[in-house]
């Protein structure tokens, strides 16, 4: 069984659709002090989070059995990404389940900023009836400018399109071509903000975001131009906007997220051409149903079949392609551990091959499995495709991977190569039948042994009654050898050999195989089959 807390409020169809894997153990608290959320979450597999929980300091430091979070919506401010990776747990978000939702209350703000409609609202509740104070404006031929063309972002140029708009889009990770489909023009941020009569903004808070309408950008807009955001606080100035719009340089604005929420006494209030709504991107019906259902069924995919689908921090993989990887990521683990064990002294580099049909594959997730296995025996973090990378460079490991179509003897090939400061080993795999791990290559030796079960590997001189010997000390020890497969090199006085055995071997065993004169170097190591 696997736990999975919800910690926040989750629609009951995201409940029941929990309740359709018998696999899955649900505690649905929602609502608790961080203090009393602890012990639902020392237990959990699984933690589901809208905004309010914050996933991070002791909260998170309790849940010791964490795999993965589930983020009920887009925006993961409230969870400790660099803390989570580092321990190995997955990030699950839905970013398109809301998106429709958001970007509606975009177009809505910006209808509301057009026609006062706040301030108009107030006027007539007052009693007083002041038809030539407000004055509005078409929205019909201006001009809106969209900062991050994602989801949200595209949804909105299309609704504004439809409006009779021109629409400017800005996203340096979009290609030409992407806003073309869409019949935006894709423009620079100070070329947008020149001549924007709206401006929406839809992008995430990162470092390159925080703050990207500063000061001096909000001063370079158009006058009499209005600004929107409904996507984070803090990608904005928010006392830079209030100066401008006191001064008339910006006609307006509309504010659904800030910098600290809730805002508290902010002075932004002061401004009646400034209007606000609290964090409500996401607050419809359909909206809450949606990434409820959908959350629900990633966390249950994940859990029942690693299955990743959004993940924030580790690149989704569709089932079928990982289907196919399956296999050959289980190689790539196999190979970096036997690298760890093989190597003398601590790596400086590592190279991931990928020949023949393997050059096909996403070297990334390959990649991660490898350094995965270089440190799974040597860290207390559980270590997997989330963290193995920032764990590497944290060591001051270079990893560098190569491709080739071309592969001399096997249809697909895997070589892992490892530099320390005592020299490189080079180690080549395969796969049998498209599902067996297979050592093919150490170094200049050739070798075919099954990466299965527990293994004994030998380096020895090339010479006869060495094999004996190493028989005689096992049967000694009632160790039954269950295959055996020895490589040697041409021109080379010595071999190795791979020796799979019933049982681990102790360290008296070891000791008398290292002993054995022709023997300079003995291990043993094991692979879950």
């Amino acid at each position: 069984m696997f736990k999975v807390f919800v910690a926040d409020k989750l629609a009951p169809e995201g409940i029941a659709a929990l309740k359709e894997y018998p696999g899955i153990e649900i505690d649905f608290t929602p609502g608790l002090e961080v203090d009393a959320a602890l012990a639902h979450a020392a237990d959990a597999d699984a933690i589901i989070v809208r905004s309010e929980t914050k996933i991070r300091g002791k909260l998170l430091e309790a849940a010791r059995q964490l795999r993965v979070i589930g983020r009920a919506g887009i925006g993961v401010d409230n969870i400790d990404l660099e803390a989570v990776t580092e321990r190995g747990i997955v990030v699950l978000n839905t970013p398109d389940a809301n998106a429709t939702t958001t970007a509606e209350l975009a177009i809505a703000h910006l209808f509301s900023l057009s026609r006062q409609l706040p301030e108009a609202d107030r006027s007539v509740r007052g009693g007083a009836w002041e038809r030539s104070r407000f004055m509005g404006s078409e929205v019909t031929g201006k001009t809106l400018g969209v900062i991050g063309f994602g989801t949200i972002g595209r949804l909105v140029a299309e609704r504004a399109r439809g409006l009779k708009m021109r629409v400017l889009g800005f996203d340096p990770f979009v290609t030409p071509e992407t806003f073309t489909q869409y019949g935006v023009e894709g423009v620079t941020l100070e070329a947008m903000l020149a001549v924007a009569d709206y401006v929406t903004l839809h992008c995430p808070v990162t470092e390159d975001t925080r703050n990207l309408l500063n000061a001096a950008r909000l001063a370079s807009m158009k006058k009499g131009a209005r600004v929107i955001n409904c996507a984070r606080g803090g990608l904005l100035d928010e006392q830079a906007l209030l100066e401008l719009v006191n001064t008339g340089h910006l006609a307006g604005a509309a504010l659904d997220v800030f910098e600290k929420e809730p805002p508290g006494a902010s002075p932004l209030y002061s401004q009646p051409r400034i209007q606000f709504t609290p964090h409500l991107g996401a607050s419809t019906q359909e909206a809450q149903t949606a990434v409820g259902v959908e959350i629900a069924h990633q966390i249950a995919a994940f859990l029942i079949r690693n299955e990743v689908r959004n993940a924030v921090n580790l690149k989704s993989i569709a089932p079928d392609r990982l289907v196919q990887m399956a296999p050959y990521l289980t190689l790539a683990r196999h190979l970096g551990k036997l690298l760890s064990l093989m190597s003398d002294g601590a790596l400086l580099e590592i190279e991931v091959g990928l020949f023949g049909r393997a050059a096909d594959l996403e070297a990334q997730p390959l990649l991660c499995e490898v350094v995965a296995g270089v440190f799974q025996d040597h860290l207390a973090t559980p270590i997997n495709r989330v963290n193995a990378l920032p764990l590497a460079r944290r060591q001051g490991i270079k990893i560098s991977e190569l491709k080739s179509p071309d592969s001399k003897d096997y249809l697909a090939m895997v070589r892992v190569r490892g530099r320390s400061a005592a020299g490189t080993l080079c180690l080549e795999g395969t796969l049998f039948d498209e599902r067996h791990a297979r050592l093919v290559r150490v170094n200049d030796y050739e070798i075919e042994a099954a990466l299965e079960g527990q293994l004994v590997m030998t380096r020895h001189a090339d010479q006869p009654g060495v094999i004996g010997a190493i028989g005689e000390i096992l049967g000694r020890a009632g160790i039954n050898i269950t295959r055996m497969q020895v490589g040697a090199s041409e021109g080379k006085a010595r071999a190795i050999a791979v020796i799979g055995v019933s049982d681990a071997l102790s360290e008296e065993t070891l000791a008398a195989l290292a002993a054995i004169e022709p023997v300079d170097k003995v291990l043993q190591v094991y692979f879950e089959c």
